[in-house]
Formats: structure tokens, sequence, C-alpha cells
């Protein structure tokens, strides 16, 4: 096949000859689909109905929920789909939808949690400005920031991926159109092409994560400097549920990308996949729910 033009749908992976297998797949996906959208829909309604928790954090965490929401809505359901009905197809228009939304969703969050380690900064290092400096006014705006630097990375990738000519066939090595996995069918000369937007998605990425770094070398330094033990331990359980979030998405995420190719393979790259695109949104309600007494009310209402 000459170019992405003599085509008109991919085929994803499979993730098992058997009916039986493919019927176990249709049913896990199912449960942690199901987990997700019941996590994340409570603390939406929660933090929704509690004006106790119409904060900073909260709001933050709302926008979170919906992001995962999105993320899992974007793979899971057709994966589930194709398992059911026996097929592996996905239309190029709708390739290209899933490449755009799954960005979107995973750049957003990405991004918002990179805000919210600023908002846990200011609670804990300046806490007499943080009702100045975190004012309704600002919160909207960093979220909305947030939202379209992931709008943003996702019309340059997406852009940027479906404009080079695929060489190697339709066939993608992955249960849902994954950038990486599309860009191995691109022909030997277009990658070139593709540079520059790695690039820029690289360099928005470190710098993200050297912000979330410093921020957080700011926070324990803070949190250290507190006399009583009980403020010390309310600082921590406050930043550890984002910190368990942060580390779960940015570890997936770098070793799906830096990993050597010496120890790429299909099933390995699925269990990737799955791991950075499939848990966490089920995961991170749990996270965030398991020591927060607040949200924990809220929920009993």
């Amino acid at each position: 096949m000459s170019n992405s033009s003599s085509f008109s749908e991919f085929l994803l992976l499979a993730f098992a000859s058997t009916q039986e297998v493919q019927l176990f797949h249709f049913s896990l996906f199912l449960g942690i689909y199901l987990a997700a959208l019941l996590g994340n829909g409570l603390i939406i309604t929660a933090v929704t109905c509690d004006h106790h928790l119409h904060t900073p954090m909260y709001f933050f965490l709302l926008s979170l929920s919906v992001l995962d929401v999105g993320t899992i809505s974007t793979t899971v359901p057709k994966s589930m789909a194709n398992s059911l009905w026996n097929s592996r197809a996905i239309s190029y228009s709708g390739c290209a939808a899933q490449v755009f939304l799954f960005v979107f969703w995973l750049g957003g969050e990405y991004f918002l949690l990179t805000v919210m380690a600023y908002d846990h900064f200011v609670a804990i290092s300046k806490p007499l400005h943080y009702g100045t400096i975190m004012g309704s006014r600002a919160c909207v705006k960093m979220a909305a920031a947030a939202w379209a630097s992931g709008f943003f990375h996702a019309v340059l990738h997406t852009a940027n991926t479906f404009s080079i000519p695929l060489c190697q066939g339709n066939v993608v090595e992955q249960f849902f159109c994954d950038v990486p996995e599309i860009l191995k069918l691109a022909c030997s000369d277009s990658y070139l092409k593709v540079v520059w937007a790695l690039v820029i998605g690289v360099c928005l990425f470190f710098g993200c994560f050297i912000f979330i770094v410093l921020s957080y070398v700011q926070i324990f330094t803070a949190v250290l400097r507190i006399p009583s033990e009980q403020g010390r331990h309310k600082a921590f359980s406050m930043c550890l549920p984002h910190l368990a979030v942060v580390s779960l998405f940015i570890s997936s995420g770098i070793f799906v990308c830096l990993k050597p190719p010496s120890l790429s393979s299909p099933a390995l790259d699925l269990v990737l996949a799955v791991l950075y695109a499939v848990v966490p949104p089920a995961v991170n309600p749990l996270i965030y729910s398991m020591r927060n007494k607040e949200l924990k009310d809220a929920l009993r209402k």
C-alpha cells in the first residue's frame, strides 16, 4: 500500500484468537470500565453537590475525573466491541478521532496534574496567601490552560501523524490507535516529518516533569519545617494521593517511550498500554478517596 489514502480502515491487535479468551477480555475490560465510570462519577457528583468541597483542590480533582472518564471511554469501548463481535477493524476517520481524543484527554490530565502540584505547593508553602493566589478565577484559568494545552497537543500530533504516507500496511499492533504504533507503518523517509512534533512533545513533558519535581522539593522542605507532628502528617496526607497518581502516570509513560527495542514484544507492549491507558482512570478515584475524610463524608451523603 503506497500511502494512507489507499485504505479506509485499520486493523487493531486482537487479544486472542479463541472466543473464550475474547469473552474474558470483554468481561475484564467491562469490569474495569464500569469501575472507572462509577469511581469518577461519584467524585464528580460529590464535588458538584457538596458545597464543603467547593475548594481549588476538589475543583481540580473534579476536572481530573472528567479527563479520566474521557481517556478510558476513548479506547476501552471500541476494544470491547471488537472482542464481542470478533472484529479487528476501525475506520480511518475513527482511528484519527481516537488518536485525537486519547492525546487530548491524556495530555490534559498531565498538564492538570502539573497545576495540582502547584496548588499543593501554594497550600503548604504559602498558606496565608492561598486564598489570594488560588482564587476561583485563577483556578478556572489554570484548568482552562491545562485543557487548552491538551487540545493543542492533540491537534499537533493528530495532524502530524495522519499527514505522513504509510507504506507498511494498515495493521496497528495495539488494541487502540496509538501514535507510536501508527508511526511504525510510515515510510522510512517520513520520520523526519514527525521529529519536530516529537521534540515539542518531549519538551512539554520534561518541562512539566521538572516543574512537578521542583514543586515537591519546595513542599517537602516546607513540611519538614512544620513544628507539630500532626501538622506534618496532615500535609503529607494531602500530597501523597497526588504524588501516587503522578508517579503511576509518569513511570508508565516513561517506560513505554524509553524501553529498549530488545524488550519490545506484542505481549509486553499490550500490557504496558493497558497500564498507562486503562488502569489509571480506574485506580485514580480509589487513590484520592482512600484517606480523604471530607470526600468520604460527601460520598456517604
